[in-house]
């Protein structure tokens, strides 16, 4: 079982057709279907929603499903090499992991209505924002990783930065 972290605005489409929006591979980064293994950690198999959060499309649900076991997929940290491997061997790989916040599967297809088991709304507390481990540090308050951000000129304020 996966979990794939949508729009809320979107939850009605995607139980109508499944989830059709494939990132576009570029470079070494594969493209697919972004999703996490849902595992006994509610935190771990969320983690991403507060990042995702932070785009600006409201809400964000959850939308379960299952692939089979022998299915290839991608897997790894984000902003790193990612492997392929098997979706049984995806879970394993990151249930062992030390740094279990930042991983990420990645499933090159679409997956379809009847795959899906069932959608909810999460409360928007969960997750990292930033980077894993970002809680308690500094955030850069320079106008390049401020741009367009909530409160960005407060933060720049606030830190010494200028404008």
């Amino acid at each position: 079982m996966f979990v794939h972290l949508a729009p809320e605005s979107t939850v009605a489409r995607i139980r109508r057709s499944g989830i059709s929006r494939l990132r576009k591979a570029s470079g070494d980064f594969p493209g697919g279907v972004f999703a996490v293994p849902v595992t006994r950690n509610f935190f771990l198999s969320h983690q991403w929603l507060r990042e995702l959060k932070r785009r600006g499309k409201g809400p964000i649900a959850g939308v379960y499903f299952r692939i089979r076991d022998e299915e290839r997929v991608w897997v790894g940290h984000y902003g790193r090499a990612h492997r392929w491997m098997t979706a049984a061997q995806a879970v394993a790989a990151f249930m062992s992991g030390e740094a279990q916040e930042g991983w990420e599967v990645i499933i090159p297809r679409r997956i379809a209505a009847d795959e899906i088991h069932w959608m909810r709304v999460l409360r928007q507390i969960f997750g990292w924002r930033y980077y894993p481990g970002a809680h308690g540090k500094r955030p850069c308050a320079c106008s390049f990783c401020t741009r367009g951000e909530y409160k960005s000129a407060s933060i720049r304020r606030r830190l010494g930065e200028a404008d």
